[in-house]
């Protein structure tokens, strides 16, 4: 998973992004909208991981993962002007979801550029830079659409004119300020949209970057309008302060601050519940390893995550539940009380499974 963390110059991404993978990225380095772009990957906190990995001693342990890309600012008017930096672009492209930072924190030091702090107007502002960027790849594809159809055979004619269709119904939610994540499109119109990695079609998780003190006033629910939005306020600054503690320090610092625990671990749940995601588990003395899949994933997509092969020598997935495998304690005492079972390519694995993949290939 690939969480780009966009924002409006000094809104704190950069930040965030510190205090989300523990690193020292130098902050208000990328303002300007050019292709800067800082990237980490981190693992996702879980503590059945921990706790299982303490129940078989394995010699590796592996958390799931997560990578955090922190892209340029995204400038007002950006769009309009020159257009969205393609290497900024080209790297939000890729990202699963967008994580958009906004300014909620007071700063003499470093003025906001509109003169004063508004989280709604900047917003605003930011959806609007990338409502521009996807109108602008639109408004190419419908010109090389009638071009095409000018010249189309019969037989692509239908599929030409269907994929017009949908790019006009694009232009004019754009251009009325709708993201496309809330225009109603069939699956197979789904299907053809993948390949454009719109913007403004991704799930988004807007971050509200707070004082330090906490101070807000915010309607979140205000922010979360759209199709595939959520919301959550962050202490930027702060929580940048405790990721660079030492372990030992950082439980008493974020009692001190009746912080319940560190930004990252909110943040990444909160983007999993977002991108419809969970973890499944595989144990043994070799590994203990967490794995990501969509949730409603079957035993055999399952199976593909841990490897290729896996999936097309499937034959069958031998299933225990976490909290099973835990009042167990061990694999023979789960079989001895019938708790592993055998399952199906189509059976839908739950979060927290843990899965032993029997295949031949």
């Amino acid at each position: 998973m690939e969480v780009g963390i966009i924002g409006l110059p000094l809104a704190g991404k950069t930040t965030i992004f510190n205090a989300l993978t523990r690193s020292q990225a130098q902050t208000g380095a990328y303002g300007s909208g050019k292709g800067g772009i800082n990237i980490a990957v981190v693992d996702v906190p879980d503590a059945r991981v921990g706790i299982l990995s303490g129940m078989f001693k394995p010699r590796k342990t592996v958390y799931a993962k997560v990578q955090f890309s922190d892209v340029s600012g995204v400038a007002k008017g950006q769009a309009q002007g020159s257009g969205l930096d393609l290497a900024v672009l080209t790297a939000l492209s890729k990202c699963d979801a967008l994580l958009q930072v906004v300014r909620a924190f007071e700063d003499e030091q470093v003025a906001h550029p509109e003169g004063s702090v508004d989280a709604v107007r900047d917003l605003n502002a930011l959806r609007i830079e990338l409502i521009i960027s996807d109108l602008a790849i639109v408004e190419r594809k419908l010109e090389r659409l009638e071009a095409g159809l000018k010249k189309a055979r019969a037989d692509e004619r239908q599929r030409l004119e269907a994929e017009q269709g949908l790019m006009l119904r694009l232009k004019e939610a754009l251009e009325s300020e709708t993201p496309i994540a809330d225009v109603s499109v069939s699956e197979e119109e789904e299907r053809l949209l993948r390949g454009y990695q719109f913007l403004t079609a991704k799930p988004a998780l807007v971050v509200l970057n707070l004082d330090e003190d906490g101070r807000d006033g915010h309607n979140l629910s205000a922010m979360t309008a759209h199709s595939h939005t959520s919301a959550l306020e962050l202490r930027g600054a702060l929580e940048m302060e405790i990721a660079q503690l030492p372990e030992d320090e950082m439980a008493l610092f974020l009692q001190s601050y009746d912080i319940a625990e560190p930004g990252l671990n909110v943040l990444v749940r909160a983007s999993y519940e977002l991108l419809g995601l969970m973890s499944f588990f595989t144990v043994g003395d070799d590994e203990v390893r967490a794995w990501t899949v969509r949730r409603g994933a079957t035993a055999v997509e399952a199976a593909g995550a841990i490897h290729s092969d896996l999936a097309r020598g499937f034959i069958r997935a031998e299933v225990i539940s976490y909290d099973d495998m835990i009042a167990c304690g061990t694999l023979a005492e789960a079989r001895a009380k019938g708790k592993l079972r055998l399952e199906g390519k189509t059976y839908i694995v739950q979060d927290g499974d843990i899965l032993n993949i029997r295949f031949s290939v």
